[in-house]
């Protein structure tokens, strides 16, 4: 696989614009903006000789691995973590699988690498999941280090970047570790491009944190509440959930049931898990 081929480091970079990064603790990996930290390089290990099938490798010595272990109960994806096993299985193995100019990396059992987005605890989290068109899955690969006597390989030029995604024409913003960042996903798109759809999480109880922020964006070019459901569902990685509407009136949430509102018009929603009354 080309984007890997003679490369002795690398830098995975995300849809949310943030690293693959192990985290201090050696155990967990998350996602950091910070893609100068040494956290954010990893060192790729060829399978048998060959690039088709690599390990990566953490600062720590530890390798990215692919858990059996669930990340949340009632949704999809599972942990991926860092681990030093004793004999190096199917666990550490990643195949690399172009997508234009990005790649996914699949596990040996037909999941791929999936960055997590939304609210907390999703929030810079890291699992593999079972694909679908999620954009969640794409990563750009930054060469940091050739092995010696090789060249870098020669990439196709870059894609379109998917409408909802739009790169910012703001001046690039300081980057320390302690910042927090809001992710950018507000930006309203031509109509022609479908309707932009705002959205919360609640917790159990219904409860909505800050719903007086402009919530998360996700670009939407169905036309039925059960395809805008599936998108959403999609999205977040959560199977279970209903998604609502507040009544103007008295501020209650209440399922989105009939039908969207019509002329691609901008909406603001909440996923609310199925077990809430």
């Amino acid at each position: 696989m080309e984007f890997f081929h003679n490369a002795k480091a690398v830098r995975m970079r995300n849809v949310h614009e943030k690293y693959l990064m192990a985290d201090e603790d050696e155990e967990t990996v998350t996602q950091d903006r910070v893609g100068s930290d040494k956290r954010a390089r990893w060192t790729v290990e060829p399978v048998g000789g060959s690039f088709e099938v690599i390990r990566l490798k953490s600062c720590y010595g530890s390798y990215l691995t692919a858990s059996n272990e669930r990340f949340l109960l009632g949704a999809t994806g599972r942990k991926v973590v860092l681990s030093k096993p004793n004999r190096l299985g199917s666990s550490v193995e990643w195949e690399p699988v172009r997508e234009g100019s990005k790649v996914k990396l699949r596990t040996r059992y037909g999941n791929f690498l999936r960055a997590n987005g939304g609210l907390p605890p999703w929030r810079n989290s890291v699992t593999h999941d079972s694909p679908h068109s999620s954009d969640s899955f794409l990563w750009d690969v930054d060469l940091i280090e050739i092995l010696v006597g090789t060249a870098p390989p020669v990439l196709a030029p870059a894609t379109t970047p998917t409408p909802h995604r739009k790169p910012s024409s703001s001046p690039p913003m300081s980057r320390t570790s302690s910042e927090k960042y809001v992710e950018e996903l507000t930006e309203s798109l031509p109509k022609s491009e479908g309707r932009v759809i705002y959205y919360h999480i609640a917790d159990e109880e219904g409860h909505v944190e800050d719903e007086s922020a402009v919530g998360y964006a996700l670009t939407f070019k169905g036309n039925s509440v059960e395809q805008l459901t599936q998108a959403l569902r999609e999205e977040t990685s959560m199977d279970d959930v209903i998604v609502c509407t507040r009544n103007p009136l008295n501020g209650k949430l209440f399922p989105l049931r009939l039908q969207l509102p019509p002329n691609s018009g901008t909406m603001h929603v909440v996923l609310v898990p199925s077990t809430t009354t």
